[in-house]
Order: structure tokens, then sequence, then C-alpha cells
């Protein structure tokens, strides 16, 4: 039987040869590849500094604490995101609001946005969906009018661009995160970064990345010697390893290949969907470049005789491994335990019942796409009313 996965990591000799060359050296943790490594997704996006952790979780709960957010605080983000996205501001005592979704693109709607705002507002954290840019300058408008921070949650879209600037060069932002997951643009098997313009943001960073401790002579109170480090803040083990990072330097080299092999897939998708009118993709802003993490499709419950699950079944079934993203996050029982109600969001709820996610990544071969696209066709002549 066929197994076609929604996602794929796609490593290759070269990949196994960094990596290699790490292990067989004297750094296995945080090593000389770790800061290369920083340096390289610098020199990508923009981004005058950045802070290597061990999961995008990780990056936007240092991102979220160096803002100051704490007990008391609240922050806004969207509803259709990974947990991670919320839960950051859980970690830190704060209370997430969330904001409605686009119809068309399912990002973060900037109008939605300022009806959450008051004055215990603090921060901001857009996600960028499935690889598209959220409406980044009228986010970062309502942010410097009313003394907040933006934190894009950028997991999905390294590699896209917004206006003509790369996500992660800050212009609209005070700090972004990237998450390098096995099913991201670059793999470093679990793993996270920071990046910002910012100097005391980046010093905060680095501190709360190792236990709130630093050696740098210039930050410390008291220097007994070249042995001698202090801890100043309470911080975390967030670090990533060196052989992780060597992985990462080699991805970051393909990174506009494998964009580009999204890109002809998606334009396959595009040109099938684009003759259907019962199942349609997100839509696409034309002052955006695309990363194409997910490509999803919306299956139109008054246009079909099935729900959205026996679509979702019907494909499993065939042998594709098609999912769903995401729950809206105050749907999650602890959400619920901890006050949140269900429709909050209309155009997040309307989205969830009909959004599946087709498979998408580089080693996805002409015959799979072949594949997916005569299964889809089937299913429609089976369920269009």
């Amino acid at each position: 039987m066929r197994h076609i996965p929604y996602a794929a990591q796609n490593i290759d000799r070269a990949d196994v040869k960094a990596v290699q060359a790490v292990l067989n050296s004297a750094y296995l943790t945080q090593g000389p590849q770790v800061e290369q490594f920083e340096k390289a997704v610098c020199a990508y996006t923009g981004a005058k500094f950045a802070v290597a952790v061990n999961s995008g979780t990780s990056a936007l709960h240092i991102a979220c604490l160096a803002s100051g957010l704490r007990k008391g605080d609240e922050g806004i983000t969207a509803p259709i995101t990974f947990a991670a996205s919320a839960n950051a501001m859980l970690y830190c005592g704060a209370r997430p609001k969330f904001a409605d979704v686009q119809s068309d693109t399912v990002c973060i709607d900037p109008l939605e946005v300022e009806k959450q705002i008051n004055k215990k507002t603090k921060i901001i954290i857009p996600v960028h969906f499935a690889g598209h840019p959220c409406d980044l300058e009228e986010i970062h408008k309502l942010a410097k009018k009313n003394k907040m921070m933006v934190i894009e949650d950028a997991a999905h879209a390294f590699g896209a661009e917004y206006k003509g600037s790369k996500i992660g060069a800050g212009k609209y932002s005070d700090m972004t995160i990237l998450s390098f997951h096995a099913v991201k643009h670059v793999t470093t098997g679990e793993g996270g970064m920071v990046l910002t313009n910012n100097k005391e943001l980046f010093q905060k960073l680095i501190k709360l990345r190792t236990h709130g401790i630093t050696r740098d002579p210039k930050m410390l109170n008291n220097n007994h010697g070249a042995w001698y480090y202090e801890m100043s803040e309470l911080g975390y083990n967030y670090r990533l390893t060196d052989f992780q990072c060597a992985l990462g330097i080699s991805q970051l080299k393909k990174l506009p290949a494998f964009i580009e092999k999204r890109h002809e897939i998606v334009n396959r998708y595009n040109d099938f969907f684009g003759q259907i009118s019962c199942a349609q993709p997100l839509g696409v802003k034309s002052y955006i470049e695309h990363a194409y993490h997910l490509y999803v499709v919306r299956f139109k419950a008054d246009q079909l005789r099935a729900s959205r699950r026996i679509i979702f079944d019907e494909y499993r079934q065939a042998g594709i491994m098609v999912n769903v993203h995401y729950l809206p996050v105050y749907h999650h029982p602890y959400y619920r335990r901890i006050g949140y109600k269900k429709c909050i969001c209309a155009n997040a709820e309307k989205y969830y019942e009909e959004a599946i996610t087709l498979p998408l990544h580089p080693g996805l071969s002409k015959k799979e796409v072949d594949y997916i696209l005569l299964t889809t066709k089937a299913i429609l002549k089976k369920y269009k009313k």
C-alpha cells in the first residue's frame, strides 16, 4: 500500500558528512558550529543577532521572557497555530488572547488584534501561517501606538518575504522565532532560534538560553578570574548542540532549492484546484513571497455530500497521510479548564471545519503528486453535490 507523508525531512550525504565531522571533533554540545549557524542565518535574513536554542517552543519562551512579559500581563496571538505560540505566554504567567484570522490567508487579522488590545497587553505574536507572512506593517503600527512588542512566530516561514524584506530581518518586529523541527524547511532534528536587531534583547536572550549565566566580563558584577561566571537571571538549559548546528548549516545552503521545489509542487496543486469551486486553497497576498510550509485546502461543506472527516479518511485509506492544521488553541482541554470558551473566533471556527493539509515537501515525486491529484479528483467526483 502507498504511504505518502504530508511532510518529511530531506537529508543527503553532505548533511551526514557535516554532522559526522562534528561528532569526530572536540565538541558535541555548544561549540563553534552554534555561532557559525547563527551568523549564517543572520546573513540569510538580514537580522543583526541570533540565538540558537533547542526548539521553536524554547525560542518563543525566551522571547516572551526577554520582552518582559510577566504575571498579570496579556498577549495576543492567532487561534490557528500550534499551541506553543500561546503556551509561551502562559509560561511567563501572562494570559493569551486570541484575535481572529483573515478568511483568505488564515493569518491573524490586524483589525481583530486592535479589538483585543487593552492596558494589560504587552506583546503580539503574529503567526505566519503555512508560510504566508502576516500583515506585519499594520501590526507594527498597532504595537508602536500602544507601546507593545511584536514577536513574529515564523516557525512556518523561513525563506518567506514581506514587501521585499526577508522574514527575520526585523523591519516590523522586535524579535522573530524560527523552528528547525524535522518537518520544517531547514532541520536540526529539533531546534529553534530567536532573531533580533536589538542588542539589549540579544544579551537577555543569550543569558536566558544558558541558566541565566554569563561569563562576559562586561556583564559581571565581580570578576574573580578567567574561570568566573555569574547567574543574574533565572534562565534555562535551552542550548542547541554543535552537531545539530552543523546539520543546520548544511541544510541552510539548500534552502533556496527546497523552497523552489515546494513552489513547483504548489503550482501543480494550484493548476488543479483552480478548476474546482468546492475545494479551494488558501489565498495569497500579492506583496508576499510564500515559503509554503503547508498546502491547505478548504473543502466546502455546502458543496459536498461529505464532512471533512469523511474526506480526510478517504485520503488516509488511499495511503495519502493528509493532516489538519490546526485545532483552534482555545479548544484544547487545558485551555477550556482555565476558562477559555469555544467559538471565540468565527473565521477560525469555519476554517477548522473545512481544512485538510495535503502532502508538501521537497522529496515528493511527480508520480506521488499525480496520485494525490487523481485521488482528489475521485473523492470530489464521489461527494460533489
